[in-house]
């Protein structure tokens, strides 16, 4: 069935990119939200990747699967959309210490996948896109600083930093869930 709807985006039929559109959505959207600050913003950046995948079917590589092809424009695409609106970004230059690279990782199980969004959600756009790039997608320091134009250790502080926000957030949210009785 995909491959018969890529065929039709291929010949630019409306009806297949809807149905390619509504295949993926929700996958694209779990995606792009990460990165997003908001849900439309999130829908935004879906919607330019459509527009990208759309444009550049005909250079996707038949033989491979789709999904991995349309996570990467879909990644690259908020990555893009950072780069428009990195002037009104705060990329701070810290130096970490030992200490802070050394930190624990705690998990934490029983939040669902739409409270850790909004966690994520919550920190600001240079530590959610840093995040992202290194714990959810698997870049390296020296990716991410390439990719957004900061230095390693920029890079390196601000996932810190994230994760720091996140474990504050994380204990707020615990707490107010505490005392609300849920």
């Amino acid at each position: 069935m995909l491959s018969k709807i890529l065929k039709g985006c291929r010949r630019r039929h409306r009806k297949s990119q809807k149905e390619l559109y509504e295949m993926f959505y929700a996958y694209g959207l779990s995606i792009t939200l990460r990165y997003a600050d908001s849900r439309d913003e999130g829908v935004a950046i879906l919607n330019d990747s459509f527009i990208k995948v759309f444009d550049n079917i005909k250079s996707y590589d038949r033989n491979r699967p789709f999904k991995p092809w349309f996570r990467r424009i879909v990644i690259n695409t908020a990555i893009n959309y950072y780069h428009k609106t990195k002037s009104q970004r705060e990329w701070p230059e810290v130096e970490l210490s030992e200490n802070n690279l050394a930190d624990k990782e705690t998990i934490i199980s029983g939040i669902s996948y739409s409270e850790m969004i909004e966690m994520v959600q919550q920190l600001t756009p240079s530590y959610r896109t840093v995040f992202n790039l290194y714990v959810i997608e698997g870049y390296t320091h020296e990716e991410i600083a390439s990719r957004l134009g900061i230095a390693v250790g920029t890079s390196k502080s601000n996932l810190a930093r994230a994760k720091q926000n996140l474990r504050t957030i994380l204990e707020k949210n615990l707490t107010e869930h505490r005392y609300d009785g849920r």
